[in-house]
């Protein structure tokens, strides 16, 4: 009974309630360690990176007590110089902690080379779908004589011929020498070889 006594008694409540300020205390005291020991209240704004070069991105996180990673670099965009930044993570304006590591992907130094497939006798309407998606751009539109109309019978880059195999840069103007269904084709070894039959003198002819 005596110990039931000293629970409800004044001077138990008293040390109860001693005890649980003082956890309070230590508590909000732990947390106020952990704010300061953690750098919680400081928060670093991060910097647009965008357009700038390695060396210059460097020098902007080193002031900030920021690092950065670089990814892998993104297909080439022409609005931007090469091997500067494109993207990053975190996003301009967000705020972090100090030595936080910012995620930066960069321009490659230009356009990769493409292959150029076999599109020859070809009709117009699968080539110029299939060029465009492998990255290059529809040109000129000629006709030549050929049998087969809008059948595909050069392909030409800058006013050289382009021939399966050979690789072209991405974006590159491709021009389309097409069929236009009137006769057969020849191409220019051909009309090169041609060689015109010599005139006859009619005049000379009727003296004798």
């Amino acid at each position: 009974m005596g110990l039931l006594k000293f629970i409800f008694s004044k001077t138990f409540f008293i040390q109860l309630v001693l005890a649980a300020v003082a956890l309070i205390v230590l508590a909000f005291l732990a947390l106020q360690w952990l704010n300061v020991s953690t750098n919680q209240d400081e928060r670093i704004e991060v910097p647009d990176l965008s357009r700038l070069s390695l060396d210059v991105v460097e020098d902007h996180l080193d002031e900030k007590d920021l690092r950065f990673e670089i990814l892998d670099s993104a297909n080439f965009n022409p609005d931007y110089p090469r091997y500067s930044v494109i993207d990053q993570v975190p996003a301009p304006g967000k705020h972090v902690k100090e030595n936080r590591k910012i995620y930066l992907t960069l321009n490659p130094s230009g356009f990769r080379k493409i292959k150029m497939p076999d599109l020859i006798r070809t009709t117009r309407r699968q080539v110029e779908p299939t060029l465009r998606s492998l990255g290059f751009v529809i040109g000129d539109v000629t006709f030549k004589p050929d049998i087969a109309q809008d059948a595909v019978l050069e392909l030409r880059h800058k006013g050289k011929l382009v021939n399966p195999g050979d690789e072209l840069m991405k974006t590159s103007v491709i021009d389309l020498v097409l069929g236009d269904g009137s006769g057969r084709y020849r191409s220019e070894e051909e009309d090169s070889l041609q060689v015109d039959e010599p005139e006859i003198d009619t005049d000379y002819n009727d003296e004798f």
